[in-house]
């Protein structure tokens, strides 16, 4: 479990500093939304895969 949360925090840390990039440099609103809309849902994600009782 807490490896599960440290790989994806660390993920999440990376896609960050990666989408960051072109929205400091372009400061285009719509990709600024599309961008927020993909790390939210990633975020969801991560949470539904933390919460699981799965452990695969």
């Amino acid at each position: 479990m807490i490896v599960k949360a440290l790989t994806g925090l660390v993920a999440t840390a990376v896609a960050l500093a990666f989408f960051a990039v072109p929205v400091l440099k372009l400061k285009d609103p719509a990709l600024v939304g599309v961008i927020a809309i993909g790390v939210l849902l990633m975020v969801i994600d991560l949470v539904e895969k933390l919460r699981s009782k799965d452990d695969s």
